[in-house]
């Protein structure tokens, strides 16, 4: 496998990836959902529940292919690369939590992008000092250690909502007044612990990333990414019977299942653009992954814009009305009925940002962070 054409897998991944986020996050209506595109209520997994563990996997295989020249033995330069962009996208992220009202007293301080940012700086630091042997023993510490702390460190249901040690240590850190409200209590699903297992994640995708470079023949690299695939997914499935899958909690098991998954369908990508030649399909995939983080931040404020400042007058009433929900009430809603135009609603964003990542791609503009 060529570099360019590894590059094009896994940036058709990251961007497949990227529109889901976008399908999921921009519905016309929360109320108004089709359930594939709902987050699992608590336990459990679906379509939704992926995007995020895909994305921190991608970060992963991507770290291999941007520090395997240091060999074990970062330089301070790239310590320091680490660092700032550790803390450039945690604090975009902050920002973007504060935007548009920038309430101190209740900004939530965890988020998306700060996951991103503790996964990959931990992630990178770990990944680019220690063996791949290493990296395998430290995975398994995390993992079982996480499970340990889950079960002695929660209450009489340790993987219940309100019992979780997850919770408690946020309210000790943070407070309530800056933690995540919507499962109707205090509890941030990006919070500080369960950060940790989101390590495990990058640390699967930079060991992925090892076996696809260092791979040679595609077919022997198909197979041996198929079987740790299916191997990590079927772990997986098989330990949420005793540590539930849990998108919120971040648990172990939840960590081996997506991560499999997310190899599998690396597998099938690298099979059909590699393997049969077949990529014109995948130019918007291609488009969307070139630019990820900047059209995640940027589909958040326009998200919160058309939310929260763009106002519109209510004929003969003195109320106003959003332009996000007037869009919908009004165009999509009528036209496509509730569930349809809530998706097309979606969809419609998925195509404005596209053409957003066109331009930049065709003009050879990537916003690193």
């Amino acid at each position: 496998m060529s570099t360019s054409q590894r590059i094009i897998s896994l940036d058709v991944l990251r961007g497949m990836t990227i529109s889901l986020m976008i399908l999921v996050n921009t519905p016309g209506s929360w109320s108004f959902i089709y359930s594939p595109l709902r987050h699992a209520v608590w336990h459990g997994s679906t379509p939704t529940d992926l995007v995020f563990p895909f994305f921190l996997f991608i970060v992963g295989v991507s770290l291999y292919f941007s520090f395997k020249k240091y060999e074990k033995a970062a330089s301070k330069a790239a310590i320091s690369k680490i660092l700032k962009r550790t803390f450039g996208i945690f604090l975009i992220g902050l920002l973007l939590n504060l935007y548009p009202y920038f309430n101190f007293e209740n900004v939530r301080i965890m988020g998306v992008l700060q996951r991103i940012a503790l996964a990959y700086g931990a992630g990178a630091l770990l990944c680019v000092n220690f063996t791949k042997r290493k990296l395998w023993m430290i995975l398994a510490i995390i993992l079982f250690g996480y499970w340990a702390l889950l079960y002695y460190g929660g209450g009489l249901d340790p993987y219940a909502l309100e019992d979780n040690v997850v919770r408690t240590l946020d309210l000790y850190v943070f407070g309530d007044q800056h933690i995540y409200k919507g499962f109707g209590i205090p509890f941030d699903p990006e919070g500080l612990l369960s950060s940790i297992p989101a390590v495990g994640t990058v640390i699967i995708g930079y060991l992925i990333g090892d076996m696809i470079h260092n791979t040679k023949s595609l077919i022997l690299k198909m197979k041996t990414l198929s079987v740790y695939g299916a191997l990590m997914t079927i772990l997986g499935g098989a330990w949420g019977l005793v540590l539930p899958i849990n998108k919120p909690l971040w648990t172990s098991s939840y960590v081996l299942y997506t991560a499999g998954l997310a190899t599998l369908v690396l597998v099938v990508l690298i099979f059909i653009i590699d393997y049969k030649k077949t990529s014109s399909w995948s130019r918007p995939f291609v488009h969307f992954g070139s630019n990820p983080l900047f059209i995640f931040v940027f589909s958040g404020v326009y998200a919160k814009t058309i939310s929260y400042i763009i106002k519109l007058p209510v004929s003969g009433q003195t109320d106003t009305i959003s332009l996000y929900r007037y869009l919908f009430s009004n165009v999509f809603a009528p036209t496509f009925g509730n569930m349809n135009g809530s998706l097309l609603f979606a969809i419609s964003h998925i195509i404005v940002f596209w053409a957003i990542c066109y331009l930049l791609y065709r003009n050879k503009i990537f916003i690193k962070i």
